[in-house]
């Protein structure tokens, strides 16, 4: 078994469903008491909030880069990074290490195909719903249409996002209206919906959405656990 990387804390309440994931899915594989082989670096998520909204997108790669660095001398043998958002930040953190980054978009575009669909609706963060690195990657690399809320839609599945989610708050009425969301996209035409921002999977589920439904944290949790229990591991 290959020891696992796992980059947090954006937001823990995300990141903990990782820990989670992974280890039931090590132990549905290999029966018994086994666990996953972990190291964990988790981020105090104010710290990566405030550059974010700064858009000190240089110092947050900075510190992830060290970060991944730390985890590699910890014995890592491949990195997850538990966020989409911080996904931006990719090619600072595989630059700054030798072992891989398994790309959250790349663990869902997979599965995307998979199913058959070729437009999806997206939603995430403001930065994941309109910079290119998340979606532009669904499209270069996996073939896929990708649908994204209206602008005012997009402002309010960030600040539940933000306001709620990443605190723990989980509200009916928001819910609500990440259903509302989803149907006029699926309605504009996406036949299936990424969850794009790890959180949202703690408000939304499969049972909400009337079309495929692409939950990133247990994509992206299962993938890792498909290659740190690969052959010649």
């Amino acid at each position: 078994m290959k020891r696992i990387g796992l980059i947090g804390g954006m937001s823990w309440e995300s990141s903990i469903e990782y820990e989670r994931i992974i280890n039931e899915e090590v132990r549905r594989r290999l029966g018994g008491t086994h666990s996953a082989d972990l190291v964990i670096r988790s981020f105090n998520f104010a710290i990566i909030e405030q550059l974010q909204e700064a858009g000190d997108w240089a110092t947050a790669g900075d510190l992830l880069a060290s970060a991944a660095r730390d985890l590699e001398q910890c014995g890592a043998q491949l990195l997850v990074l538990c966020t989409n958002t911080m996904h931006r930040l990719a090619p600072e953190i595989t630059s700054a290490v030798t072992i891989p980054l398994l790309h959250i978009a790349d663990a869902t575009g997979i599965h995307v195909q998979r199913a058959g669909l070729g437009t999806v609706g997206l939603l995430g963060t403001k930065y994941t719903m309109e910079a290119e690195f998340y979606a532009g990657r669904l499209i270069k690399q996996h073939n896929l249409d990708i649908r994204t809320p209206a602008e005012a839609e997009r402002n309010e599945v960030h600040r539940i996002i933000y306001d709620e989610l990443v605190r723990g708050v989980i509200n009916d009425d928001s819910r609500q209206r990440y259903i509302d969301i989803v149907n006029t996209l699926v309605a504009h035409g996406a036949q299936g919906i990424i969850a794009g921002c790890t959180e949202i999977e703690l408000l939304l589920g499969a049972d909400d959405v009337p079309v495929p439904y692409f939950p990133t944290t247990r994509l992206h949790a299962t993938a890792a656990v498909d290659l740190a229990l690969a052959s010649g591991s």
